[in-house]
């Protein structure tokens, strides 16, 4: 499959038909390694006007997402290989939900969508993981507010101090039961 380079992390499928196998997969690692933000993706949709986008996203142990939310927009995550939990706040930074993920073969969700503008992050909890994700476009910048209370990716020793931080919150964190 032809692939264009947009970035050092970003990949455009070139093609009518996308077809994504374990070559482009492997395509993904590669670009993971190089990646100093510890992320990868491959874009299914052909350009950040697309009404539908539909991303394979690779993610390093320890990659920084700050926390954000969208406005006007869906999300939704499949998992391929690998964990990562997302992380849902509230207004004040606090953890208010949380949703484990995995492939299908664990016990953990394989799959999860927000409808709402809620305050979200993903921890990565395997080496790597793959997922695809699925959000409505067009893309535009200013629909994403990132978190007050949280410190800019580029902040990286507030940063990484946060996250160290969010993991233990996470580990000790109790699910409200499912009805």
């Amino acid at each position: 499959m032809r692939l264009r380079q947009q970035s050092n992390e970003v990949l455009h499928a070139d093609e009518t038909i996308v077809r994504v196998g374990r070559p482009e997969v492997a395509t993904l690692q590669q670009a993971l390694a190089r990646s100093t933000r510890g992320r990868s993706r491959i874009c299914a949709h052909r350009g950040s006007s697309n009404t539908l986008h539909e991303m394979i996203i690779t993610l390093g142990r320890g990659s920084y997402i700050r926390p954000h939310r969208h406005f006007g927009k869906c999300e939704s995550f499949h998992i391929i290989e690998g964990e990562l939990d997302v992380v849902i706040f509230d207004e004040d930074g606090n953890v208010a939900d949380l949703v484990r993920m995995g492939p299908y073969a664990s016990e953990r969700c394989f799959f999860y969508r927000m409808a709402d503008p809620l305050f979200h992050t993903v921890l990565v909890r395997t080496e790597t993981v793959i997922f695809h994700e699925t959000t409505n476009g067009p893309f535009v910048r200013e629909d994403t507010e990132f978190a007050a209370w949280a410190p800019a990716e580029n902040e990286t020793t507030a940063a990484d101090g946060y996250a160290r931080g969010l993991v233990e919150k996470v580990n000790t964190f109790t699910l409200a039961p499912q009805l």
